[in-house]
């Protein structure tokens, strides 16, 4: 047979390690992503706050231009 490298334990408490393994990855996976989307908003507020001005000043010339062009 060909499939001797697949193995299904009849003893199904062999799977128990291998869930563990898997719960603790997960959670850890979870937290990861928690962290990178706390400090990407830190990091958004950060951006707003530096660059408030020239963000206004540009939607005002984009704005300006835009009106300009439909006249």
């Amino acid at each position: 047979m060909m499939m001797e490298f697949l193995y299904f334990p009849k003893d199904k408490s062999e799977y128990i390690p291998a869930f563990i393994t898997l719960v603790i990855f997960m959670i850890g996976a979870v937290a990861a992503m928690y962290l990178f989307y706390k400090k990407s908003k830190k990091e958004e507020k950060y951006f707003e706050e530096k660059y408030k001005d020239e963000m206004f000043v540009n939607r005002e010339d984009q704005h300006s231009t835009t009106s300009s062009k439909d006249n």
